[in-house]
């Protein structure tokens, strides 16, 4: 019984592989509804992980409340954050009502925006908090690219050049260091020397590893069809 429920998720990914590779190549109205109907299902089966994603998360963070970890003032944050957007989504809403046209001292009318408490706290502490994290992670970017940009050798040299001409292409202030414009006195010499770097040797090496990881997710979709990759059971056997 045990060999028969291992290998009942094996021939259920072999079988939908199998299915929904063949239907993209079959243009009927049959294969259509086909492709509609397994949407329409991953939408319910992605329900039902955001609810048990919801719960590994509550019960990990309560699980760390519970020892008092190091750190278990961050799970006190998730869960105060969590249970405040829930109730202010289902008490309030959250869909903004139209906003509210008022009279100002010289009687001009102005829309006032009106915010429910689920979308007030998301545009005024979740989105200031999330630009404040990336703000931060600029420095550590920064530093890296220090670390990465240090002209060891030849590769790494041209890395720094073309860093270099890339920032300074891409803000005023590289055309003022810069003032050449060679083509008839129309575009400056280094906003066109990114453009070029950036839709040509940028543009190739980009495509070249959108085609790697093409490749490779066909090779693992492959694995997953045929019963190879078996990590998606909850084991690598």
């Amino acid at each position: 019984m045990q060999l028969v429920k291992r290998h009942i998720p094996i021939a259920v990914a072999f079988v939908m592989g199998v299915m929904m590779f063949f239907q993209f190549f079959i243009p009927t109205q049959a294969s259509g509804d086909f492709l509609s109907d397994v949407t329409q299902w991953n939408r319910i089966i992605a329900g039902f992980a955001l609810l048990l994603g919801i719960y590994s998360l509550l019960n990990h963070h309560y699980h760390k409340l519970r020892r008092k970890v190091s750190g278990w003032g961050f799970s006190v944050v998730v869960y105060v954050g969590f249970f405040s957007m829930m109730i202010a989504g289902l008490a309030w809403g959250i869909i903004n009502p139209p906003a509210d046209v008022v009279t100002d001292a010289t009687g001009v009318q102005i829309q006032v925006e009106v915010y429910l408490p689920f979308l007030w706290i998301y545009q005024y502490m979740f989105v200031p908090m999330q630009a404040t994290m990336f703000s931060i992670l600029a420095f550590y970017i920064a530093s890296a690219a220090y670390r990465a940009f240090r002209a060891r050798n030849k590769e790494s040299t041209v890395l720094l050049l073309t860093a270099i001409v890339v920032m300074l292409g891409r803000v005023p202030l590289g055309a003022l260091l810069i003032p050449y414009k060679p083509f008839g006195g129309e575009v400056e010499f280094l906003p066109w020397l990114t453009d070029w770097i950036l839709s040509n040797p940028s543009m190739a090496a980009q495509r070249g590893i959108m085609i790697g990881i093409g490749l490779g997710a066909i090779s693992t979709s492959l694995r997953i069809i045929f019963g190879i990759e078996r990590t998606y059971m909850g084991g690598g056997d």
